[in-house]
């Protein structure tokens, strides 16, 4: 039975995996957010609620002990928590890692959309989650980054992948679509292993979002 800490348990697509995950699979969950009583409805068989920050290494790495994969949505300052989980991970043996983020952290996008969105997020805000990936990327552990388009709650599965190195494609992405990729892997953890994959829905290009 595979272990699953979802990190920033409350977050809109953290809530959308663990509903299909309790659904789909036979995975225990630990959930892990700073207020746990955002929570509804927490199955007591098959879910653990740990009330901690990432930037709380004690208590990160004391959820992270025994679990087989890590799903980090989260938001705020990403440098010094990607250094959390990595060191944490590394000290407890757990390898497997799906990170979400944003896109442009290789100034992947076509030039109008990735100067675009530089001006339109910062430079500072930016260059904090390049380091975060990096850290991640720097790491011996199995990861996958996922570099997500604008997202939408659009109630839809719809998306295509682009690798590291290739030109993303698309602007906009539904978190469904997202939740999707991620219990897809968690069903089959060697999937996407050690990758950074850019995921937008077809037909969105532009050089500003485009919500088709």
């Amino acid at each position: 039975m595979m272990k699953i800490l979802i990190l920033g348990a409350h977050g809109q697509i953290a809530q959308l995996v663990r509903t299909r995950l309790l659904a789909e699979t036979n995975a225990t969950l630990t959930l892990y957010l700073r207020q746990a009583t955002r929570l509804n409805a927490v199955d007591a068989q098959r879910e653990t609620v740990v009330e901690g920050d990432v930037n709380d290494y004690a208590t990160l790495k004391a959820a992270m002990a025994g679990q087989d994969l890590v799903l980090a949505d989260l938001g705020g300052t990403f440098e010094p928590m990607a250094k959390n989980i990595v060191q944490a991970m590394e000290e407890t043996g757990v390898q497997r890692l799906l990170y979400i983020t944003g896109l442009g952290l290789y100034h992947e996008l076509p030039a109008k959309f990735d100067a675009w969105l530089e001006r339109s997020i910062g430079h500072a805000v930016m260059e904090d989650t390049r380091r975060a990936a990096r850290i991640i990327e720097d790491s011996p552990l199995d990861y996958t980054i996922i570099r997500a388009g604008y997202m939408t709650n659009k109630d839809e599965i719809d998306y295509e992948l682009t690798e590291k190195g290739e030109t993303f494609k698309g602007t906009t992405i539904s978190r469904q679509s997202i939740a999707d990729l991620i219990v897809k892997i968690a069903k089959n953890p060697a999937l996407h292993s050690r990758s950074s994959l850019g995921i937008a829905k077809a037909g969105t290009d532009g050089d500003t979002p485009v919500y088709a």
